[in-house]
């Protein structure tokens, strides 16, 4: 059994401006640790898939970053998307690539910017869910145990009661009933009540040829043109043949485009230290805190303040007489926010974006 991974680092981490801009987005950071989150990403699978086996599609202004990040990672491996069309056509490309090394092989599609504190039993739940991909010729994902009433996350409902179309359900692994977009607070709470939902962690794993044929079927544009891939992989008018494709698919997410519709779809609980790192919020409530609840990353003077989060290297920082409240500092730019509104800081790089303040994106 083959097996590669694809890593999806591409995104721009809106919600970490100033941090995290276009050219240095969540993913090359160093969030968590002397590593950035890609190499971390890369490094927790090196027991079971090698960096010859990991494909990363990233776009081409991050391109030069990712390799200089990723050194043992081929060259030809770091594949950049002309365009961001969201999942579904990154996914496809990647399938249509190792289509022409291994039909039969099993794509890990991972993320770039996740946080996982226990990677023993991370790397436990991937073995499993490529062992049953490849036997099942069904699609998987990985659902994540909520600890709390999240409305920043998808939820996935799933089928715990034994059935004989099931034979994998002593290992653990259950039928999806349905997928369910961000809710709000008091429907999150039923969620978590009924004992059935897990957090959409967007991660999948399946065999080349199944997922291509999902693709066929559900997204048959998509497929008719990534068809005009096959045979053109490393050939030097693949980027040019590349942009063509992308400007003749509609961007669609994979959960949306495929596994919504899917009829063999299932779904692996992990609980292994998960975390999206979704927003300033949740490396505040990662982060250590003193007896006031304040973190502070770089020189501070706090008086009269509580549950302060501060994240400036270079410059020193006062907050007086302020509870609950963010700080970010930049060469260029200083984001002060509520703790409880920190998702609201894409509408800042949405406003940039409109004034074509390029220089602070």
């Amino acid at each position: 059994m083959n097996v590669y991974a694809v890593i999806m680092a591409g995104g721009v981490g809106s919600r970490f401006w100033p941090r995290s801009r276009e050219k240095s987005p969540k993913q090359l950071l160093k969030i968590f640790g002397e590593q950035t989150m890609l190499q971390n990403t890369v490094r927790r699978l090196e027991n079971f898939i090698p960096p010859s086996k990991v494909l990363i599609i990233t776009n081409k202004i991050q391109k030069p970053l990712v390799e200089k990040q990723l050194p043992n990672v081929p060259e030809q491996n770091i594949i950049p998307e002309p365009f961001g069309r969201n999942t579904a056509p990154c996914i496809g490309l990647a399938a249509t690539m190792l289509k022409q090394i291994d039909e039969k092989a099993v794509m890990v599609v991972l993320p770039a910017d996740h946080l996982i504190r226990n990677e023993e039993e991370f790397l436990r739940i991937i073995k499993l869910a490529t062992e049953t991909a490849y036997e099942s010729e069904s699609l998987l994902t990985i659902g994540i145990t909520p600890t709390h009433p999240e409305t920043g996350f998808g939820y996935i409902q799933f089928v715990d009661t034994k059935e004989n179309s099931n034979p994998y359900f002593e290992k653990g692994i259950f039928h999806v009933k349905t997928f369910a977009e961000k809710p709000n607070l008091e429907t999150a709470k039923q969620f978590l009540a009924s004992g059935d939902f897990l957090w959409n962690s967007g991660m999948f794993v399946w065999r080349v040829d199944v997922i291509l044929r999902e693709i066929q079927q559900h997204l048959p544009e998509m497929f008719t043109e990534l068809t005009k891939l096959e045979y053109v992989v490393g050939d030097k008018n693949f980027p040019m043949i590349l942009e063509n494709v992308y400007k003749m698919i509609r961007g669609v997410s994979i959960d949306y485009g495929v596994m919504e519709k899917a009829k063999s779809v299932f779904v692996i609980p992990g609980n292994f230290g998960w975390s999206d790192v979704g927003s300033w919020d949740e490396v505040v409530r990662l982060s250590g805190k003193d007896e006031t609840g304040n973190s502070v990353n770089g020189k501070s003077f706090l008086r009269n303040a509580k549950n302060i989060f501060i994240d400036s290297k270079d410059k020193f920082v006062a907050v007086i007489g302020l509870d609950d409240v963010i700080v970010v500092n930049t060469d260029d730019a200083v984001l002060i926010c509520k703790k409880d509104q920190s998702q609201e800081v894409k509408e800042v790089v949405d406003y940039l974006k409109r004034k074509q303040l390029n220089e602070f994106l």
